[in-house]
């Protein structure tokens, strides 16, 4: 007896999880298309009645199409007074097909149902290649459009449409297509669309309004999701936080009482990210947990996305430990879903981003013993799936990793591989621009084809035949449209050309205020070492002081008109100018100035005055606060054929010590300094291509920290 109980409780347990994992994989609701046509002829049947379990229920349009929402088990019953009910049950989210026999139907249908046979072969076809090949699907949508349909058919071609180029990010052309489908028949999934459309091309007050156009009275449940997810989306780019949540909040609830479980999943991580942006972390955290458990409920693709979006916020909250095991179980998530699909490049759950995250995490722990290997992982998948994105970063941050470690001669050689990965990524862009022109021109001559096509089925049900005065004047049109587009271009050439002339003048005026601002700020810095020397009566030590200066000044004035100067004069103001600190701080510092041998100074160029702050920096905010004599060192070597790199290190008390020792007025003062030097930069860069590069770090992990500026210079 007991050995009976044991197997019937043994079944019934297994008899459950069977039952459970039934249930988990049937609570995906997809969107089920499929048409109703009679057998022998092939003729649609129309006003037919779909059901699902008996409850849901819609009707066959006039080309025997209809749509409904179902999952995987239920059954589909469908209906009409002149043929046998028919019952089907769902096995996935294919396109069905369902054949009845019918007596009563005439033959003078055989054409339309030979027509709507190709309609829908096409719009299959288009269907399939949606996420492969945009050409080609719209290709196939240009051919369905080709065929003898009705407006029905028309709405449904250009919903597939703007899918496509929704997909594909064309959100002005998705507009376009949504626009014209509406037009030709009203349905509540296209309205949807179309707001989602404005939203993604940044125009979120029309958004807004189609959102509130649809009566949501009229929307299924699920739809009504859709639309309060839809409606906070728009919110939250206005950065309406407060609407957002409300929104979202409603939608969850609409989803929680139905049990829309994808979207339950996908209004708690929607919350999570708003709360996260608020910066209301705690609150971020609990709803980021609820996404996270409810994905895994979910297809393992959606697991993995979550668990990739939890950990960015983890991330971004300096909680790296979370980040490094949710970005590890994803890795082991990404590895299953490879084994049945391809995961491409551009997705942010490739295995190469993963590992380059989580060295990234180490990275910012000071972990480099663990950082280092999972940066070469990174490297090694970003090469072997010809990420060169990934690889340039994972390349660089290499040699950051062994330079932090003190592996020179690592750092040195990664440093070189991220050069050479350099030029392959430019070569690479190269390339995709050129495919990108390629792409666009196929893309606009199928949507000219497409636009045609939907112009001439406007006319010919217009119910009488152009007249050649008529084709004169579309001519006419088209010329004047070819006019007004050549005169547009003209004019944005002009005005490209004229904002960039006027940009220049802007960048010439701000450098000249910015060199203005420069020259006072080092004159009323040089003159309190003469007061001071001055007023301890050393004047032979000011009158010394004063003709070094005098020099400088006169250097100095020299080069102000000029963006940049020979770094042979640069060099001559430096040692200038640090002459003049060590003969003021002798007992604090010394310093050396090295030149490498292979660089001609002559052949670079450097913006005046740009090397001196930091130096000032060194000197007035570092080493004159250490107790014991410290060091200055300015070495200028070559980083390749056309870069020189110019390292100015002290190893001074470091900046957060100084920042600490300084008073609000010295604050203000440095900060004008510094921001004065970032601004010549950026305009320099801009206006000369990238030119000057400058980092700040930390000189050496001690009480005194230092501080080392490095300078980059590329040649002309």
């Amino acid at each position: 007896m007991l050995f009976l109980i044991f197997c019937f409780v043994g079944i019934l347990s297994y008899a459950q999880q069977n039952e459970l994992v039934r249930d988990n994989k049937s609570d995906v609701v997809f969107t089920i298309k499929g048409s109703v046509y009679e057998k022998s002829t092939n003729t649609p049947y129309k006003d037919v009645e779909i059901l699902i379990n008996g409850r849901e229920f819609t009707r066959t349009q006039s080309d025997g199409t209809f749509r409904i929402k179902a999952k995987i088990g239920d059954e589909l019953i469908v209906s009409h007074k002149d043929f046998e009910t028919k019952y089907y049950t769902i096995t996935s989210n294919e396109r069905i097909s369902i054949e009845v026999i019918d007596a009563q139907r005439t033959g003078r249908r055989e054409k339309q149902s030979s027509d709507l046979k190709r309609f829908n072969a096409m719009i299959d076809s288009a269907d399939a290649y949606l996420k492969q090949d945009a050409e080609k699907s719209i290709k196939f949508i240009g051919n369905a459009l080709n065929v003898n349909i009705n407006m029905s058919q028309s709405a449904q071609a250009h919903e597939l449409l703007g899918d496509v180029y929704m997909y594909w990010k064309h959100y002005d052309l998705a507009i376009s297509a949504f626009k014209i489908s509406i037009q030709n028949t009203v349905t509540r999934s296209v309205q949807l669309k179309l707001a989602k459309a404005y939203r993604n091309n940044g125009d979120f007050e029309k958004s807004l309004e189609m959102y509130q156009k649809i009566p949501k009275t009229n929307l299924s449940n699920y739809q009504k999701a859709v639309w309060y997810e839809g409606y906070g989306d728009t919110y939250t780019k206005l950065k309406n936080y407060e609407e957002a949540i409300a929104s979202y909040e409603a939608g969850l609830e609409i989803a929680n009482t139905h049990l829309i479980a994808p979207k339950i999943t996908d209004l708690n991580s929607k919350i999570a990210q708003v709360y996260s942006e608020q910066g209301q972390t705690s609150k971020a955290k609990m709803y980021f947990n609820n996404s996270l458990n409810l994905a895994k409920n979910e297809n393992k693709k959606r697991a993995v996305e979550e668990q990739v979006k939890v950990a960015e916020f983890n991330s971004n909250n300096a909680d790296y430990d979370d980040e490094i095991l949710l970005r590890k179980q994803a890795i082991e998530g990404i590895k299953d879903i490879e084994r049945d699909s391809v995961i491409t490049n551009e997705s942010p759950i490739t295995t190469q981003k993963q590992n380059y995250k989580i060295g990234n995490a180490y990275y910012l722990q000071n972990d480099m013993e663990n950082a280092i290997p999972y940066y070469e992982k990174s490297r090694e998948e970003a090469d072997k799936r010809e990420d060169l994105d990934v690889k340039m970063d994972a390349t660089r941050k290499l040699s950051e990793a062994h330079l932090r470690s003190g592996n020179t001669k690592e750092a040195i050689a990664y440093s070189e591989e991220y050069n050479n990965v350099i030029d392959a990524q430019y070569a690479k862009k190269i390339q995709e621009i050129s495919q990108v022109a390629r792409y666009s021109r196929n893309i606009a001559e199928q949507q000219s084809r497409i636009t045609s096509l939907e112009s001439d089925r406007a006319l010919s049900r217009s119910k009488y035949e152009l007249t050649q005065e008529k084709n004169k004047r579309q001519e006419l049109i088209i010329y004047s449209l070819i006019g007004g587009l050549v005169l547009l271009l003209i004019t944005g050439y002009l005005m490209f050309k004229y904002i960039k002339q006027q940009r220049l003048a802007n960048n010439l005026l701000a450098l000249k205020s910015l060199r203005s601002q420069m020259n006072p700020h080092f004159i009323f810095n040089a003159l309190n070492s003469v007061n001071t020397f001055i007023a301890t009566n050393d004047e032979r030590t000011a009158n010394k002081y004063l003709s070094d200066f005098s020099l400088l000044m006169r250097a100095v004035l020299e080069n102000s008109e000029e963006d940049f100067i020979p770094l042979k004069k640069e060099i001559e103001l430096l040692n200038l100018y640090t002459k003049l600190e060590h003969f003021r701080f002798q007992d604090k510092f010394d310093y050396t100035i090295d030149v490498d041998e292979a660089i001609d100074v002559e052949e670079f160029k450097i913006p005046p005055m740009l090397l001196q702050p930091y130096i000032e920096n060194a000197v007035w905010h570092g080493l004159r606060y250490k107790t014991e004599k410290g060091h200055l060192n300015i070495n200028i070597e070559p980083k390749s054929k056309d870069e020189i790199t110019i390292t100015i290190a002290d190893d001074g008390i470091g900046r957060q010590r100084s920042k600490a020792l300084k008073t609000d007025h010295q604050k203000k003062q440095n900060s004008k300094g510094m921001n004065n030097i970032k601004k010549r930069v950026a305009i320099l860069n801009e206006m000369y291509k990238d030119k000057v590069d400058v980092t700040i770090s930390d000189f050496q992990e001690l009480e005194d920290a230092g501080t080392e500026v490095v300078v980059t210079l590329k040649k002309d």
